[in-house]
């Protein structure tokens, strides 16, 4: 155990942390550089595309050090962004210590700051790592004094390097070994291992990824699943080097996977605790803190047909992120779906891509929305996450939405257009202080509602990208919100239906009913589209009938004939809009879907 080593890679979104992970694997010629490709840990498709690491990654690497003694080195990659901080929260707990990077140019930013908390909350040790130090605009004293005065670090221990150019990679990984401590455990003790993430493989069933804490795992080993107890045979174990390694056993403090033929998805939970069948452990050990939903939207089919093929691949996909959660659901316009729990508007749109992507689905998604409490006048209280199930507005005594405290950090010329954006959104006991020169972090309480559709796209506009957001649940607090419907002629079309704060009811109505008449096809007649509040109306648009000319024939001869004609043709479009039905094709709700200020 003395010469394992099993650290994570914790930094704000963007500052290289994958970047790193590929420099440290080939400076283990952990891969040839015929095999190697850049994000190299990232797996999945969307993470290449989109620059970002969305799926926590490990893999085991060989490392011989200056003195001339070889360590097995295992690293787990973690995300930057917010939505994903529950995969952060995993690696945490699977490892010894973090090296901690910071950008030489951008500085400590707000995940930075979230995420050092996170690991002095699991006792890591850090290593500080000033990451892109051969940018031009890059200021290594201002960064120092950063890392001294935000993260409480030494900074005369930060290990400088550059990633992208292969600059002071030798130097981490020294520091990797002297610095990191090595697992603590009993090999003589009886196995306890945690499970802190899986993956489902259509031909070998559920491959779980663990730490052995105590004990060792061996191929043929009966194992038993604490949280369900069931029990397993090990048919596979072995290390994550890019590609499986078999081994035959993992040691203790060590970091692989392991396959015991386990079919069904649900027969496995994240953060569950491994041990012998024949020498269970007494106690497992503590699980993860469950990831609590902040948003809420349901998924539908574009065709009723794939709705089990639908179940099917929420279930897989829960299997690789526990943070998912979903319920059955129906819809009079959309038929059944899932009604699906996010940690953030990012998170929903990943699982929706992967989805659409690894699973080959075609879906729909209503808008999304946050958790009310709502107390009725009879007293009684119930909680809220969809339009559809939202009480009358009579039978509501006081309504209740979630708040966060918002952390910004900017540079000082941004500071008005920023103490603006929080206003807008209705911010609450906004402030700024000053970390540094030129530097602001400006804290606000805002309800979490107004955070859920732009708002980090808006930041990043205001502060031409050098603004970072993060932020910690609070409380509810009492609020006016309103159940806004929209009806196509005349009909209420539940799947558009949403809660929205008074004063912006009737914009977020305009903007549905604007992009419904938009893409709506135009019918035999007049189509209304209207956004209402109980019985009230509080936007309109229609949709004009074709015109048909039905006088194109009449050459000259006396005018009635033309009114006789104009007049069977109204009468018939009046006839046409009492029995006629409104079909709303799927790219209108896509369209109308989309955020209020993509108008």
């Amino acid at each position: 155990m003395e010469h394992i080593r099993n650290f994570c890679i914790i930094a704000h979104i963007d500052h290289g942390k994958s970047t790193l992970a590929d420099r440290l694997i080939q400076a283990c010629g952990a891969v040839d550089d015929r095999k190697f490709r850049d994000q190299i840990l990232d797996s999945m498709d969307l993470e290449r595309e989109r620059g970002i690491t969305i799926k926590s990654n490990t893999v085991t690497l060989e490392y011989t050090a200056a003195a001339g003694e070889t360590y097995q080195l295992n690293l787990i990659d973690t995300p930057g962004h917010v939505d994903f901080s529950h995969e952060v929260r995993r690696s945490l707990m699977s490892c010894e210590g973090a090296l901690l990077l910071v950008d030489a140019s951008q500085g400590v930013e707000a995940q930075t700051v979230a995420n050092l908390y996170l690991a002095t909350e699991y006792e890591l040790e850090l290593v500080p790592v000033i990451n892109k130090i051969d940018l031009p605009s890059a200021d290594i004293d201002r960064v120092s004094e950063e890392i001294d005065a935000d993260l409480g670090l030494d900074p005369f221990e930060a290990i400088q390097c550059s990633a992208k150019n292969n600059i002071g990679i030798d130097g981490v990984l020294e520091a990797i070994v002297e610095r990191l401590p090595p697992p603590d455990g009993d090999p003589e003790a009886s196995l306890k291992a945690l499970v802190f993430d899986a993956q489902y493989d259509k031909y070998r069933g559920v491959v779980m990824l663990v730490r052995v804490q105590d004990g060792v795992i061996r191929k043929g080993q009966s194992i038993r699943l604490m949280h369900t107890g069931a029990d397993h045979v090990v048919e596979e174990v072995g290390y994550l080097k890019l590609e499986k390694v078999a081994t035959g056993t993992l040691e203790t403090g060590s970091v692989g996977y392991v396959i015991a033929g386990i079919k069904t998805i649900q027969d496995i939970n994240i953060g569950d605790t491994m041990t012998e069948t024949e020498r269970p452990a007494q106690e497992p050990i503590p699980g993860y803190r469950e990831a609590k939903p902040v948003v809420y939207s349901s998924i539908y089919p574009m065709s009723s047909e794939d709705y089990s093929d639908l179940t099917k691949a929420l279930d897989k996909l829960k299997l690789n992120d526990a943070a998912l959660t979903f319920t059955k659901v129906s819809s009079a316009a959309l038929g059944f779906g899932f009604r699906c729990g996010f940690l953030g508007l990012l998170h929903l749109d990943i699982v929706q891509e992967r989805l659409e992507r690894e699973f080959g689905m075609s879906l729909l998604l209503s808008a999304p929305t946050v958790q009310y409490d709502v107390t009725l006048t009879n007293g009684e209280e119930v909680v809220v996450d969809n339009p559809s199930f939202f009480p009358d507005a009579g039978d509501v005594e006081r309504v209740e939405e979630p708040y966060i405290k918002a952390s910004i950090m900017i540079p000082e010329k941004f500071l008005g257009a920023v103490m603006e954006l929080c206003r807008e959104q209705r911010g609450e006991k906004t402030q700024f202080d000053y970390l540094a020169v030129g530097r602001v972090e400006v804290t606000s309480e805002m309800p979490l509602a107004e955070v859920l559709f732009d708002f980090y796209d808006r930041l990043k506009t205001v502060t031409r990208g050098y603004g970072s957001f993060d932020y910690d649940a609070l409380d509810y607090r009492s609020t006016d919100i309103v159940k806004v419907d929209i009806m196509v002629n005349k009909e209420r079309v539940d799947a558009l239906s949403q809660l929205v704060h008074r004063d912006k009811a009737r914009a977020r109505a305009l903007h549905y009913c604007d992009k419904l008449s938009e893409t709506i096809p135009k019918h035999q007649f007049k189509i209304p589209i209207q956004g209402t509040i109980g019985g009230t109306i509080i936007a309109r648009k229609t949709i004009n009938a074709f015109r048909k000319d039905v006088t194109a024939k009449c050459y000259g001869g006396d005018i009635t004939r033309k009114r006789k004609l104009l007049e069977k043709q109204k009468k018939g479009k009046q006839k046409m809009k009492m029995v006629g039905s409104v079909e709303i094709p799927q790219e209108a709700f896509i369209a109308v879907l989309k955020t209020e200020k993509e108008k």
